[in-house]
């Protein structure tokens, strides 16, 4: 069963979206430097903080000097400062037991994982996220007990070769960071069943003794530089799930039917010819996605396959010409684009998951953006 979407340009309908949204922000932002002048403004501001005082029993004699309502007094601040400390008192008296074991930390503030995080080695889960931490400290060898590790989309360039100690974890993310090797330690991990190594931009190769993890049922390589299959991919026996996208691939390995239990094969925006006819071998394929115009060689019987829903993403139908508005003052990273378009990617698959029949062709896509 064949599918062919055209899909527009990601980034060009991002960069239109954000532009009307930076419009409405500017016209929101006068409109309220315009009401904060008003004296009705005024009137109403100070209303409202008697209100609150009141409410809250503070005596006039705090607020009120020589008769005038002084608003710019931290009263309420130091009050509501007061709340959350009692509050959170509060609510680490009542955590529950599963709580105690999930460490989430997020935030660009953020350069350094909490001295406080090196006592807590009795973690199961441990997700920082979207910081501007570089470094996984080595103590995370102590970490004995972590089953997750998520440290996703923050500026980690290396990983310590500590992490081999983690011999209870199950799922590593450490997509959209810096890095650029994987260390070979990773692979005494041998429990870890989902590895998520997408949007480092640089990584190119993954050591061969990732070989021993026999447990791994899904990959995400995507958005990288590979130029290959790397070879510990092609031995991990229950692998069910592989998304190889957006990197450098010019062709597949003769071998790859070694992964029999796939299910789910990702290949688009790469530089494939031509599918390898081994591919019909992997009788539990179910989805199988490529793109572009250079793919021109594909074995039939994958295309008249009943039980595979097999993509062709085509090339984007908006030439250079078309109207954009000028986009010259929106910062955006590659990293940030490929962000996009795998977060819209797996809501597409997910889509065509869940349904038992798919248009076969789209022919326009039309996209109406409003604020």
């Amino acid at each position: 069963m064949t599918f062919k979407v055209i899909v527009i340009d990601f980034s060009q309908i991002k960069s239109l979206w954000e532009t009307r949204v930076k419009k409405y922000k500017e016209h929101c932002k006068k409109e309220k430097q315009r009401i904060e002048k008003s004296a009705l403004q005024k009137i109403k501001q100070e209303w409202n903080f008697m209100l609150e005082c009141r409410n809250k029993g503070i005596p006039q004699s705090v607020y009120l000097n020589n008769g005038f309502v002084d608003t710019e007094l931290k009263i309420l601040e130091q009050n509501e400062r007061k709340y959350r400390i009692d509050k959170q008192d509060l609510s680490l008296n009542g955590k529950t037991e599963s709580d105690e074991f999930i460490f989430q930390l997020n935030g660009e503030h953020w350069e350094e994982l909490p001295e406080s995080l090196k006592e807590k080695t009795y973690l199961k889960e441990l997700r920082v996220n979207k910081t501007r931490i570089q470094i996984i400290p080595k103590y995370i060898q102590f970490f004995i007990d972590l089953k997750i590790l998520d440290v996703s989309q923050n500026k980690i360039t290396c990983l310590p070769p500590e992490i081999g100690y983690l011999s209870n974890l199950k799922e590593l993310n450490v997509s959209f960071n810096n890095l650029k090797n994987i260390p070979p330690e990773l692979g005494d991990c041998e429990n870890l069943e989902k590895l998520d190594f997408s949007g480092n931009l640089d990584l190119k190769e993954l050591p061969f003794e990732l070989s021993n993890l026999k447990k791994v049922t899904f990959i995400d390589l995507s958005a990288n530089k590979f130029s290959s299959v790397p070879i510990c991919v092609l031995r991990m026996s229950k692998l069910q799930w592989l998304d190889i996208s957006s990197n450098n691939l010019k062709d597949l390995p003769q071998d790859i039917d070694r992964l029999d239990q796939l299910q789910s094969f990702l290949l688009q925006k790469n530089e494939i010819t031509y599918l390898p006819l081994e591919l019909t071998n992997i009788s539990n394929l179910r989805l199988l996605v490529v793109s572009g115009d250079r793919l021109v060689e594909i074995p039939s019987a994958l295309v008249e396959n009943p039980l595979l829903k097999y993509v062709k993403i085509l090339d984007s139908p908006i030439d250079a010409g078309s109207d954009i508005p000028d986009i010259e003052d929106i910062e955006e990273s590659y990293q940030d684009r490929e962000w996009f378009e795998k977060v819209f990617m797996n809501a597409y698959i997910k889509d065509i998951a869940d349904r038992e029949s798919t248009p076969c062709y789209t022919t326009k896509v039309s996209l109406n953006l409003q604020i």
